[in-house]
Order: C-alpha cells, then sequence, then structure tokens
C-alpha cells in the first residue's frame, strides 16, 4: 500500500445552541486554494495507485460494457405537430444527435428505424458532439422547437454546476441568433415563438425568478414574470398540454402553491393563484375539458396522506371541488396526465408504479396490468393533445427499457422498442424476486433481489451481494435494468436494493417515517436489510458491499459507523456527510430548502442534536475497524459540495481507518463525468473496486 495523504488538523470553531465543535478539516472547503487543489490531486493520485492492480479488470469491464451495447441506434420516433422527432447515436461518439423528419398527415404509426440506415428527410436539429467539442464536460439542459416547428431552443454547461446557457437557432435558415441568455435554469419558447421564458437563480442555487425574452431583443429588456422572494420555495413553470395555460409552480418539500396564466391573453398578464399555500399542503394541476368545460385536475394531500385526485372550474379554482378518486391509504397518487378525452394517472401501491386510464364521464381509472413481478412503468413522450396512442415506457430488473404505445382504439399495447442488449442476452437467464426485512421497530422492510440463474438461487449457498440503498426525498429505488449491471451477475453477485423508509416505495406515510426527526429509520433499515439477508444465508458480511449516492452516501456513512462490521466495502458517491455543517449554513446552495426534509438545526436545538447524534463526518469512531471504503466526487458538485466527502475521508484515516480511498472529478457537477463512454469508465473503475472487494477480481 502507499502512504495515504494526511490532511492537515487546522482548527475552526463552531458554536450553536451552546454546543462548540471544533472543526479541524474544514479549511478543505476553499476550492480556490491552491492547497486545497494539491490536497485533491494528492488523494486522486494516491487512488490511482493503490487501485492500479485493477487496470486490467477496468478494462475487461468497459468492454463487457461497451460489447453489449448498440452504439449506434435510434430512439423511438415522437410525433408533435408535423414532425417526426427522435435522437441517434453514433459509434464512437459521446453523445447523442437530435433529429427531426416530417410527418404524414395522418400517420401517427412511428416510422420503425433502424441503426446505419439513412433516415430518408431527416433534419439534423442538434449535435451535441459538436457542441462538446473543446470541453472536458457537457450537459445538455433545456431543448425544445416552437410551435410553429421553425426555431430551436437548447441550453449548454460547460462545468457542471447546472448553470445553463441558452441558444436559439432558426430552424428555416439554419443561422444561430444574438439571443444567448446566461446562467439560466430551465427554458422554452412562448407558444407563438417569438420569445423564451427562462428561470434563473439565486445566490443559494435557488430556482426564483422567471423572466420573458422576446427574441431579437437585449436582454436587458426582458421582463419578470414571476419572482418568489421566499428563501424556502423553489420555482418552476410550464405550458399545459392543452396550450391553453402557463403553469407557475412553487414549492418547498413539503408545500405548493401553482399560477395561471391564460395564454388567450397575454403573457404579461397578472398570473392567478389557484390556492394560497399552506404549510404542509402539497398540490399539482392539469388542465382538462370536461363536457365542454375547462377544469383543472388538482392531485393534493389536504387531509389525504397518500394524495386525492379533485375537479376545479379553471375560472374558479377555489370554488367546489368535486372528487374524482378518493384518497386510499397505502395508494399514493404520483402524478396526472390530461389528454383532450380521457386522464392518465400514475400510482404506487404494494411498492410498484403503476398506470391507469381516467375516464372523464364516469371518473372509474382502468389499471394498465403487466406480467412481470417486478417493473417500473410510466407515461412518456407524449406531447399532443389529442393522439390515438399513448406512449408507455417500461423497464425491469431482467427487461431492458422498452417502448410501448398503448393503441386507444383497440386497447391494446403495441411493442416500438426493445433497448438491444447485444452478446446474447437472454432475460431467461435471470430472475428476481421481492423479500422483507424486519426492522428494529417491528416494521417490514421490502429488499429487490436479481440474480443469474445459473449461480443458483440466493439462501442456497453465500453469495457475494451488492446492496444498494437510497432512502431520502420521497424518492423510490424502482425496478430498472442495467447493462453495466450485467457484468456483476455474470459473476456470481446478487444486486439487492433495501427499500428503506425516507423512499417513497410504500406510500407517503414510509416518506413521513424516514425524515425530519425519525431520519434514523433510515439508517437502521438499511442495518435490518443486511442482517436479513445475512442471516437467511444469501451472502456473509465478507462478501457484502454497499452502495448509495448523494443522500444515500449520507446513508452509506451512517451504516458505516452504525455497523460496519456487516460489510466488506461501502461505496458512496457524492456523499451527502457532512450534512449538519452544511445545513447549518443558509448561505450554501440550496440549505434553506433543505430544512423541510431534514430539519432546521440553526434555530432549533432539538433538530440539532439530533442531526449530529448522526450525521457521519461527526460520528466517525475512532479505533474502530471499518471496511474498505471508496468515495467519489466532483469538484463543481452545487448539491453535494466536494469538501464532505473530503473532510469525511481525512477524519476516517485519522480515526485508523486503513483502506479508504478519495477520486475527486476535477472537471464535473453531481452527475459525475458527461459523455457516454466517460460514463461507462467511471462505472468500469468503480465496479473494479467492488469486485475486488468481493474477492472477484480475477473472475
Amino acid at each position: 500500500m502507499t502512504d495515504a495523504p494526511i490532511a492537515d488538523r487546522r482548527s475552526t470553531l463552531r458554536t450553536h445552541h451552546d454546543d462548540i465543535v471544533d472543526d479541524p478539516y474544514e479549511w478543505l472547503r476553499d476550492k480556490d486554494a491552491a492547497e486545497v487543489v494539491t490536497h485533491l490531486e494528492a488523494e486522486n493520485a494516491h487512488t490511482d495507485a493503490e487501485t492500479a492492480h485493477l487496470a486490467e479488470l477496468r478494462g475487461r469491464l468497459f468492454e463487457e460494457i461497451k460489447s453489449r451495447v448498440q452504439e449506434t441506434d435510434l430512439s423511438v420516433p415522437t410525433r408533435r405537430g408535423d414532425w417526426w422527432y427522435y435522437s441517434r447515436s453514433e459509434e464512437g461518439a459521446q453523445y447523442g444527435i437530435h433529429c427531426r423528419a416530417a410527418a404524414a398527415a395522418d400517420d401517427w404509426t412511428p416510422p420503425v428505424l433502424s441503426a446505419g440506415v439513412p433516415v430518408p428527410g431527416e433534419v439534423v436539429l442538434l449535435d451535441a458532439n459538436v457542441e462538446a467539442e473543446g470541453h472536458e464536460f457537457f450537459s445538455l439542459g433545456a431543448f425544445d422547437t416552437s410551435d410553429d416547428a421553425t426555431k430551436l431552443l437548447w441550453s449548454t454547461d460547460f462545468e457542471g454546476d447546472e448553470l445553463y446557457t441558452v441558444h436559439v437557432r432558426d430552424l428555416t435558415t439554419g443561422e444561430t441568433l444574438a439571443d444567448e441568455i446566461p446562467n439560466t435554469g430551465g427554458a422554452f419558447f412562448t407558444p407563438d415563438g417569438t420569445g423564451v421564458l427562462y428561470t434563473t437563480r439565486d445566490e443559494a442555487w435557488r430556482p426564483d425568478t422567471l423572466w420573458l425574452h422576446r427574441i431579437g431583443t437585449p436582454l436587458s429588456e426582458d421582463i419578470t414574470l414571476f419572482h418568489e422572494p421566499d428563501e424556502k420555495f423553489w420555482l418552476g413553470a410550464g405550458i399545459t398540454r392543452s396550450r391553453r395555460y402557463l403553469v407557475v409552480g412553487v414549492g418547498s418539500s413539503i408545500t405548493s402553491e401553482e399560477y395561471l396564466v391564460d395564454l388567450e391573453g397575454p403573457l404579461t398578464a397578472e398570473p392567478r393563484l389557484v390556492w394560497p399555500r399552506r404549510e404542509g399542503v402539497e398540490y399539482s394541476i392539469d388542465h382538462a375539458v370536461v363536457n365542454g368545460q375547462d377544469r383543472l385536475l388538482v392531485l393534493h394531500n389536504d387531509g389525504a396522506l397518500d394524495f386525492e385526485l379533485v375537479s376545479v372550474d379553471a375560472a374558479d379554482p377555489q370554488g367546489e371541488r368535486h372528487v374524482v378518486i378518493a384518497h386510499e391509504q397505502g395508494k399514493r397518487l404520483l402524478g396526472i396526465d390530461a389528454f383532450r378525452d380521457f386522464a392518465t394517472v400514475e400510482y404506487r401501491s404494494e411498492g410498484l408504479e403503476r398506470v391507469g386510464l381516467l375516464d372523464y364521464e364516469t371518473s372509474t381509472v382502468r389499471e394498465l396490468t403487466f406480467d412481470e413481478p417486478l417493473y417500473s412503468a410510466g407515461v412518456s413522450g407524449n406531447p399532443e393533445w389529442h393522439s390515438p396512442f399513448l406512449r408507455l415506457g417500461y423497464t425491469s430488473f431482467v427487461t431492458p427499457g422498452t417502448v410501448y404505445d398503448l393503441d386507444l382504439a383497440t386497447d391494446k399495447l403495441v411493442l416500438r422498442k426493445q433497448v438491444p442488449v447485444l452478446g446474447g442476452y437472454d432475460p431467461a437467464e435471470y430472475d428476481q424476486r421481492r423479500e422483507w426485512a424486519t426492522a428494529a421497530d417491528g416494521v417490514r422492510v421490502p429488499i429487490s433481489l436479481v440474480w443469474k440463474r445459473s449461480f443458483g438461487e440466493p439462501g442456497a449457498s453465500a453469495r457475494p451481494v451488492h446492496l444498494y440503498g437510497y432512502g431520502s426525498y420521497e424518492h423510490s429505488i424502482d425496478p430498472g435494468f442495467s447493462v453495466a449491471r450485467l457484468s456483476e451477475l455474470d459473476r456470481g453477485v446478487v444486486f439487492a436494493v433495501a427499500h428503506v423508509r425516507g423512499g417513497g416505495e410504500m406510500g407517503r406515510q414510509w416518506y413521513e417515517d424516514g425524515k425530519l426527526l425519525q431520519k434514523r429509520n433510515t439508517f437502521t433499515d438499511f442495518v435490518s436489510c443486511a442482517e436479513h439477508l445475512i442471516a437467511t444465508g444469501v451472502t456473509t458480511p465478507a462478501r457484502l458491499v454497499a452502495e448509495g449516492g448523494s443522500a444515500g452516501g449520507l446513508l452509506m456513512g451512517a451504516v458505516a459507523n452504525l455497523a460496519p462490521e456487516l460489510f466488506a466495502g461501502i461505496l458512496a458517491g457524492v456523499p451527502f456527510v457532512d450534512a449538519l455543517t452544511t445545513i447549518l449554513d443558509p448561505s450554501l446552495p440550496l440549505t434553506v430548502i433543505e430544512w423541510d426534509e431534514w430539519g432546521d438545526p440553526l434555530h432549533n436545538a432539538d433538530v440539532y442534536a439530533y442531526m449530529k447524534s448522526y450525521t457521519p463526518y461527526e460520528n466517525v469512531r475512532d479505533g474502530v475497524k471499518y471496511p474498505r471504503i471508496l468515495a467519489v466526487t466532483s469538484l463543481n458538485d452545487t448539491r453535494v459540495l466536494y469538501v464532505e466527502p473530503a473532510k469525511w475521508v481525512a477524519r476516517l484515516r485519522e480515526a485508523g481507518a486503513s483502506d479508504v480511498l478519495l477520486k475527486c472529478e476535477m472537471v464535473a457537477g453531481h452527475g459525475g463525468v458527461s459523455g457516454r463512454y466517460n460514463s461507462w469508465k467511471e462505472r468500469a473503475f468503480e465496479l473494479a473496486w467492488l469486485l475486488d472487494t468481493l474477492g472477484l477480481a480475477e473472475s
């Protein structure tokens, strides 16, 4: 082993609620300081040295991923107006190419596109590879065409800090216009195509203002349409599928409020409030026409924990509410999409995503059914108000991403495309199931498992296991296919997901029971899942590696402190491991917004004490044998700053942890490196470390 970088201890005092903390590694926060950059580069050099023996395995894993991907491929076209829009990838190219082709007047059946075969009448709208030239990092943000199909809007980020620059192109001439809008969030065209609606962020990276830019005019003349002054709320905007209303939404983690601008009038009209904000009440809206009347479908949790759907008069939204789908405990309504003749409802029941069709006349919902016991399904790619088809996406742990069109005339699912997996992939060679662990307080916690059948049923003998977890923001880790994961499964690894509290898998109460002053349930649930897999003979501590990213990285840091003896290794991606320091500082990006999720330790002594009891950096234990740890971060991440894992790794080494590595991407953001080949190499690096930790480096 090479000598690990040892960060200097420099006293930095922090005092809150009469508690004085000396933070010796806080000096690492200054990313512009040469000594900090030098330290991070030393960490990278150490990680490179300690993983040099895995270079051949990394290369094999990268080639395995690459060999299974059809590098030259096309998406299923989506019709919008008189055009079919699609994207394609080319062998050797990092990024996608966005295209369109003319559609016949009444032909709604998407053309079948074949890899490597030229598309008749293809128009290349944007080649992201050209945009990315000369840049180490590239992210495409907004992408929109005007309703009359004559203009293109797109936005770019070359740093990873999620501040995008908007560009506009005239598609009739191919000219990129002088209109360039920097430092934006979301952006899209006005319905008449003469302007751009875009959001900007405040100093805390919070989207707070909606602007109108008229194409061809100076940015100094842009008009503020809406500003949200409350630092706990962020802002977003969009146009209803009916193209009737501009919707401006503001929200925190627990409260929301929406405004309408009727597009039959001027965009600059005063936005009309739908429902006034009330703490703890969330709602979202869509516009429907029912029996010739303009209605708003409002999905809300006012007295309805798992949400209820009501209909209100669009002209008087605070008037009488008509219940469309009544609240049902354990059936979490997630979203509503209104079309001309019906609406789709997405909801979660028994831990799975489900899709139903809502009949406007009868208010009945017909659920779409699928054959597999574990799957993910959702509505996607349906820009038109009226179409004979409904586009759906489907996947599972063993089924690659699949695109269906529901033929609304015949009620049949039409397969449009399944992502090809090269090399003879046969889903019948793999299996998936759900098990249930019992948490410390008796709650049953679901665990999803996927494995290759030829290695035997999990539990018949101890197997290497890769256990993944997240457990925050009501975000669910749903079944999904991964080409990279096949490299694990084909070496005998069982991949498992611990659906811990704090996520949304089992309804809104599942989330409520894993946040604020109940956050520790997230961590102890994950430990219970690990203990269950060990107790049932699926694995042993020596053959168990845990992984989580972002808030899931907080989970990784917490379980490393709680139960280090259960794991051979822990992979923590962009980990939120110095949570208390971050949430105490309202000047940091997004901190105030986060108080609804974690609590406000700055003003509440009980929250401060509770967070201090679990935040990983402050609870590293001296003299404890920690498992192997790999922390991966990015210098330009604005969501979880690089300093958190940098401080955590320094503290772990100080406490005696002997095998702790930090890998910091010096030009990237929260999502890591950009470009598909770079992403595959990054995943190959992580998988090589994981397989080595599981004793499978030679396989």
